[in-house]
């Protein structure tokens, strides 16, 4: 079993169903309203425990219900949580989701998650030392994700950088993450004015650029690849790339191939939208060597 630390946000989401997106001034009746657990990290977090993984969740939420909610639900997922500590003065984040129209939208409430700082991360050293990889995304303060990329690189423990929501990203980080996974529209961001086959040549089997329904896009160091993605009848695609990150990071830290690594993680992706919730469809290890 492999020890994979996670490093991130913890949030509840707030699902709203509709047929359709509200324009500008308008209101409309949606179909449904639930709270679930979410949050970048936590997603990863619980994906890759599903997966099979050994994890410890790095993160912070509120002394609220929400918080406890997480906490419990981490529990419940096999999480390590004894590195999530509880903010007394502000609240358990939060993200507010549409689902319509086949897609999602969101907007992001920080709250604890701004306090998942280079500190944090300093108490946790030994169990960041003993990984076989670590994972981190953007929900966090970017001085974290700058130490945490210093840190990894320095000590020779792989780090796997989701860059979502996207921002821009310091050179430095780059070269340091052993892993990068931005979508379209990140990589558009970090590599702005540049075109993106180039880009991929200049880091082979490090730069994974997900491209949604139609698959991954990555250089093998002689070529460009697209593998593609699973077809499937997509109920909330809320965590897909969350699923993707965690399933990849599972599969390269036990030796697969980046190639195999990618196939696992689309499949298990694949698998995530079929139900509702970031959380609620991201599938079991036998769930998905069982649909490979």
């Amino acid at each position: 079993m492999i020890k994979m630390t996670t490093i991130g946000s913890s949030s509840i989401d707030l699902v709203v169903t509709a047929a359709k997106r509200p324009n500008q001034g308008e209101t409309i009746i949606g179909e449904s309203f639930k709270t679930v657990p979410g949050g970048k990290g936590a997603n990863q977090a619980v994906a890759a425990a599903r997966l099979g993984a050994d994890v410890k969740m790095i993160g912070c939420v509120g002394a609220d219900e929400f918080g406890e909610k997480i906490v419990n639900n981490f529990t419940a997922n096999g999480v390590d949580t004894t590195n999530v500590e509880r903010v007394t003065h502000t609240e358990t984040g939060t993200a507010h989701i549409t689902l319509a129209e086949g897609d999602n939208s969101i907007i992001v409430v920080k709250g604890a998650n701004d306090y998942v700082t280079p500190d944090l991360v300093e108490k946790a050293l030994n169990i960041i030392l003993a990984s076989d990889i670590v994972l981190i995304q953007q929900e966090i303060p970017e001085e974290t994700v700058e130490y945490v990329a210093e840190l990894c690189f320095a000590n020779d423990v792989p780090l796997l950088l989701n860059p979502a929501p996207a921002r821009p990203i310091s050179k430095n980080v780059i070269e340091r993450a052993a892993y990068l996974t931005p979508n379209e529209t990140e990589a558009a961001i970090l590599f702005k004015d540049k075109d993106i086959t180039e880009v991929l040549k200049e880091f082979p089997n490090k730069l994974l650029v997900t491209e949604g329904k139609n698959g991954v896009r990555y250089y093998d160091g002689e070529r460009e690849r697209l593998i593609p993605a699973y077809s499937v009848e997509a109920v909330d695609t809320t965590g897909a790339g969350d699923t993707f990150n965690a399933a990849f990071a599972v599969a390269v830290a036990e030796g697969k191939s980046v190639e195999d690594s990618i196939r696992f993680a689309n499949r298990a992706a694949s698998l995530s939208v079929t139900k509702f919730g970031a959380q609620g469809g991201m599938p079991t290890r036998e769930e998905v060597e069982g649909s490979l």
